[in-house]
């Protein structure tokens, strides 16, 4: 247990910071909502979601899964107060996996100088290492074109009008065909070759 506090210290900050992209994102698209609700801030209080953020973490950690995984709650956008609903809604989402995959970047930049001073075993190397995967495991699933992920949102910005709303009326299926996928091992035929790939390009461990 003690073990794993760097580790959710990490995806505590990670998660949040991916959704303060989101806010920022639509802010600079005209949306003031995630602002006027005080969600544009690192503070992790205001974005904590009881189960993604508390209970599922502690689970994984509880039972020794080999991965540890979360989210926070997501930061609210007007659609309606964007200058161009369906392309800036494509940028709002795209949003989130950039800003892991620039956390994954500095943290690998980190992670080469504290263990080329340190020695790869010390707690900056460590949290510095697992901040590259988890921002990586972010961005990667994110970015997976299933409503309510982020991808869909970028997808859905290349789409016809008719085409993009009924593609989006699959939101409501989404989260039980994700599990689905999740129970059938496809996300790690995809997903994680993935992200081991980048995992050794950032931090030259293979």
């Amino acid at each position: 247990m003690i073990k794993a506090i760097p580790q959710i210290v990490v995806l505590l900050f990670s998660i949040v910071f991916h959704e303060v992209a989101h806010g920022k994102a639509a802010l600079l698209k005209g949306d003031t909502t995630a602002r006027d609700a005080g969600r544009l801030t690192l503070n992790p209080i205001p974005h904590i979601d009881i189960f993604g953020t508390i209970v599922f973490p502690l689970f994984l950690v509880i039972t020794g899964a080999p991965v540890l995984f979360g989210w926070a709650k997501p930061v609210p956008v007007n659609p309606f107060r964007l200058k161009d609903i369906k392309k800036d809604m494509g940028f709002v989402g795209l949003a989130g996996p950039v800003s892991n995959i620039f956390l994954a970047i500095i943290s690998g930049l980190i992670f080469r100088i504290s263990t080329g001073i340190f020695g790869p075993s010390n707690v900056l190397s460590y949290m510095a290492f697992f901040s590259v995967y988890i921002n990586l495991v972010l961005a990667v699933f994110n970015l997976i074109p299933i409503p309510p992920l982020d991808g869909s949102r970028i997808v859905m910005s290349f789409l016809p009008d008719d085409v993009a709303v009924k593609y989006m009326q699959i939101e409501r299926y989404g989260f039980l065909i994700i599990f689905l996928l999740l129970l059938l091992g496809i996300f790690n035929v995809i997903l994680f070759p993935i992200v081991r790939l980048f995992l050794t390009v950032l931090t030259g461990v293979r």
